[in-house]
This record gives C-alpha cells, sequence and structure tokens, in this order.
C-alpha cells in the first residue's frame, strides 16, 4: 500500500503559476509509476501528465503541453507538477496516482492507488 497526499492547490488569476506536490508514505514511490489527473465538476477525470519510476520518462497530455511539467524526487518521495500560464478552463480537483506497473498510461484504470486532490481555481 501507497497513500498518497496533493498539495499546493489555491486561486490564481490567469497566466499565474501554481506547483502541485504529490507525497507518499507507506512505500518508496521510486517503485511507482506516478501520473496527474484533473477533474473538472460534470466532466470524466482526464489525464494530465506521468512519469517512469525513474524519471526518464514523462508524458504530458496535448491541452497541457508547454505548460505544466512534471518531476520526480525519490530522494524525497514526491512527484511535483509545475503549472505555468494557467488558464480558466485548468480550474479543476488535482489528484496525484500511483501504480506499480512500469508502462506510463493515460488511464485511470491503469493507477492503483489515488490521493485525495486539491483544487484548483484559475479566475480570467
Amino acid at each position: 500500500q501507497v497513500q498518497l497526499v496533493e498539495s499546493g492547490g489555491g486561486l490564481v488569476q490567469a497566466g499565474g503559476s501554481l506547483r502541485l506536490s504529490c507525497a507518499a508514505s507507506g512505500r518508496t514511490l521510486s517503485n511507482f509509476k506516478v501520473g496527474w489527473f484533473r477533474q473538472a465538476p460534470g466532466l470524466e477525470r482526464e489525464f494530465v501528465a506521468s512519469i517512469s519510476r525513474s524519471g526518464g520518462m514523462r508524458s504530458h497530455a496535448t491541452s497541457v503541453k508547454g505548460r505544466f511539467t512534471i518531476s520526480r524526487d525519490n530522494a524525497k518521495n514526491t512527484v511535483d507538477l509545475q503549472m505555468n500560464s494557467l488558464k480558466p478552463e485548468d480550474t479543476a480537483v488535482y489528484y496525484c496516482a500511483a501504480d506499480f506497473s512500469s508502462p506510463l498510461s493515460t488511464s485511470p484504470s491503469n493507477y492503483d492507488y489515488w490521493g485525495q486532490g486539491t483544487q484548483v481555481t484559475v479566475s480570467s
């Protein structure tokens, strides 16, 4: 089992930046691939970014490419999501998720462990 806790959400104006962090306990996070997903009211949960166990492979959704960057610090047992040039359409609850299998995946069904989420609100 691994427990995940997200932090860093909040209210920001359009064009601003936030840095989300996902901290793990219970297991070493370096054993897991990690993804960030988001869910806006009335919409399905969607993929944002993912990173391999070593951090050598990363994937970002087209909608955030060039603005968001996923990274990890295995020594600190954390995975971060740096979000720049935020837009109102980025408003959502952001979740981190982890899975023991190695291939990167954009599907929520391929992640076994989830945090409780952190709210990001971008005002226009």
